[in-house]
């Protein structure tokens, strides 16, 4: 069935770029300088100031529109059913990181305070995360191991080994804040673009792998020493096997059993999703029963399971971090702060998204920033946000950050009155619910082939992002992703794909030659075009690439050129034939040429006779014939050029015009155009004149005079 399309008829002329500026005024704009930037930036007024305060501290802006009637309740629910999840997870991810359990409640609560008033997401459940928790393990293995002494450090002496490692947590913590807390300042909140969708998801999935490791000692009631470096894994996985005999069959039989039915309860969750008003807590009910169960069967004493033990209860005096850690702990503290970052602040953006309000990069650097200072001065580590807490906090029925800060009040009164309740627990049940709440993460390793089929590149970034940092840890595992992610870029840019256009016959559209079946190219004319930034990494390529467009290298047609105009130039002086014949077939001296003087264009203007380069000539040595007169460049995707590339460019266009082809920009960028008026780059042979702004208009210019050529020579 054929469509009925609209049709468009616009009748202009043909338009160059200095024709069109003819015809239409062009507005110049007056740049502001870095000077003018810093005056504005310094400014302030009541309107500045007001931005400035409601900036900093974005609950202002959400406290005056808060529906006390609709909203309350949903809040109320939601930050209890969160605080109940938050709980449980921070005493299993307070084990990842190599800590007493009730360190992890510390992490539930005070981060939450700051956050309330400084953070512009009003829906993410800030607290322990299980990558930057795995992270900070790695720190707190290698200072203070759990066999062997501990690191030479001042602040060690009179503590013991729970004491050190709480210490140098809250002080990689600390560092972390104030990585966060500078980069917010220096409003620097772009850098997470440098992390895509597909590095994040290798280096989650990687993590996943180290977590899943990492609890494996927990479930299989195995006594391993934690192991932070690369090959950690490896390690870990050989201490592991080498006990296998020595697992305790108790706590092997409990974990499986937990994740089976935690595991077959949050699928029913998902798929009645809609039906349930709230998420059945199945990771709440199984630590209250196996903490019932525990105590009422006295595990610890009859089979030999390691439990909580003490909780610490209430709050600590705050503490000041240790210098000597900050500087032993500075390389693992920036690459924690970066992942804490970027995994909160992408959660945030997609429930900014689904909620239609704007969240700030640079304000959510400064608030996670203050929260993990004022975090670390009480002894937590690390915090950020777990996708999981995140979406049962909104759906729910969260609206606003009193969801949080109520789930922060439930760690608290955990904290300070029931925590003893939880001495009993397992810690091989942590470990149970931490690895059943792998599954999405470990669910990602099927973008593998969807990857591979749509796009490499992205694939290889991957798989370099999720084995670097399975096998060398993930601090340098996303050092390498980065790498990878940044090599796939210069790759995609150093290298595009060039294409030569022709036309869609009936139209004024110009697509790659090789797409479609009946194109249109007038003889004599070709459509170039290089569909990235030109620089000086890449500028030789476009060369080369051109050249193997047009199909013969125009300073090696110009340099046969003038050799043998030089030669028919002598000739021309004896005014003899045979003299001609001979001079052609032999090589003396004297017609050798300096290379610079090969590549000057030729001088025609002594010869009694109009000089055809398609004719053939006389002798042995023969110019390669070019049946080419119009090179059109299509710039319309070129987005910037650097001094390199211009030079280059220069020299390029130079070689075609001096073998009498002419050549033609078309679809340039003003801004591009106004650099190359500033840098000198239009001379006596590349002219303005040369630059179109459409593809069409150039064709028909190059198709008008073409015709004018014919007209001119056939009366001739």
């Amino acid at each position: 069935m054929v469509t009925l399309r609209k049709q468009y008829a616009v009748a202009r002329p043909v338009y160059s770029e200095d024709s069109l500026a003819e015809d239409h005024e062009k507005v110049y704009r007056l740049r502001k300088t870095i000077l003018d930037h810093a005056r504005e930036y310094l400014t302030c007024d009541s309107k500045r100031a007001k931005n400035a305060a409601l900036s900093l501290l974005p609950i202002i802006g959400w406290m005056r529109i808060y529906r006390v009637r609709e909203w309350l309740l949903g809040d109320v629910v939601s930050g209890i059913s969160t605080g109940m999840v938050a709980i449980m997870q921070g005493l299993a991810f307070s084990l990842m990181a190599s800590l007493p359990a009730s360190y992890g409640l510390y992490t539930a609560f005070f981060p939450m305070l700051t956050y309330f008033f400084l953070g512009t997401s009003r829906h993410i459940s800030v607290g322990s995360f299980p990558v930057l928790s795995l992270m900070v393990g790695a720190v707190v293995t290698r200072l203070v191991p759990t066999e062997g002494p501990p690191a030479n450090i001042t602040g060690f002496e009179g503590l013991t080994q729970d004491q050190q490692r709480v210490l140098v947590a809250s002080s990689v913590t600390f560092l972390m804040g104030i990585f966060q807390l500078a980069m917010g300042v220096l409003q620097v909140g772009f850098i997470v673009v440098y992390l895509s969708d597909t590095l994040v998801s290798g280096f989650t999935t990687a993590a996943a792998v180290h977590i899943l490791v990492s609890q494996l000692k927990f479930v299989l009631g195995l006594t391993v020493p934690g192991i932070s470096g690369p090959l950690s894994v490896i390690y870990t996985l050989e201490k592991i096997f080498v006990q296998i005999t020595s697992t305790n069959i108790c706590d092997l039989v409990m974990s499986i059993l937990i994740m089976v039915v935690v595991f077959i309860v949050k699928e029913l969750n998902d798929k009645y999703k809609a039906k349930l008003p709230v998420p059945i807590p199945i990771e709440v009910v199984m630590t209250v029963i196996a903490c019932g169960v525990s105590y009422g069967f006295n595990f610890k004493t009859r089979y030999d399971v390691d439990v909580v033990g003490k909780m610490v209860s209430g709050y600590e005096s705050p503490i000041a971090p240790n210098m000597e850690i900050l500087q032993e702990s500075a390389v693992e503290a920036f690459p924690i702060a970066i992942v804490g970052f970027a995994v909160a602040f992408s959660v945030a953006k997609v429930y900014s998204i689904k909620h239609d309000y704007t969240i700030d990069g640079n304000q959510e650097l400064i608030a996670f920033g203050v929260s993990n200072i004022f975090g670390a001065s009480f002894r937590s580590f690390a915090a950020s946000t777990a996708l999981s807490r995140t979406a049962l906090q909104e759906s729910s029925g969260g609206k606003t950050q009193i969801a949080g800060l109520i789930s922060a009040m439930m760690a608290m009164i955990v904290t300070v009155a029931l925590g003893f309740l939880l001495e009993p627990l397992p810690t091989s049940v942590l470990g149970a619910l931490v690895i059943v709440n792998l599954k999405g993460m470990l669910m990602q390793f099927r973008e593998i082939p969807y990857l591979w089929r749509r796009d490499k590149p992205e694939c290889v970034v991957w798989m370099g992002t999720c084995v670097g940092a399975t096998l060398l840890g993930l601090d340098l595992g996303l050092a390498v992703g980065l790498g990878v992610e940044l090599l796939t870029v210069v790759f995609r840019t150093q290298f595009p794909r060039c294409s030569v256009l022709a036309n869609i016959p009936g139209t004024d559209l110009y697509k790659d030659r090789k797409d479609y079946m009946h194109t249109f190219e007038p003889k004599g004319v070709k459509i170039f075009r290089i569909p990235s930034p030109i620089f000086f990494a890449n500028i030789e390529f476009f060369r080369d690439k051109l050249v193997d467009a047009v199909g013969f290298n125009p300073l090696r047609v110009l340099r046969k050129r003038n050799k043998a105009l030089r030669k028919i130039k002598k000739l021309l002086k004896k005014e003899d034939d045979r003299g001609l014949r001979d001079l052609f077939r032999q090589r003396t001296d004297g017609s050798r040429m300096d290379a610079e003087e090969l590549d000057q264009p030729s001088d025609l203007k002594h010869l009694p006779f109009r000089m055809d380069w398609r004719a053939e000539l006389p002798g042995n040595d023969t110019v390669p014939r070019v049946d080419l007169h119009s090179l059109i460049l299509d710039f319309s995707a070129v987005s910037f050029l650097d001094i390199s590339a211009l030079k280059g460019l220069k020299a390029a266009l130079k070689e075609f015009i001096h073998v009498d082809v002419d050549v033609y920009i078309v679809s340039c960028d003003a801004c591009i155009l106004e650099k190359l008026h500033s840098c000198t780059f239009f001379d006596d042979e590349i002219l303005t004149s040369m630059f179109f702004p459409t593809l069409h208009d150039a064709m028909l210019h190059v198709l008008d005079k073409s015709q004018g050529c014919v007209l001119t020579e056939s009366k001739l």
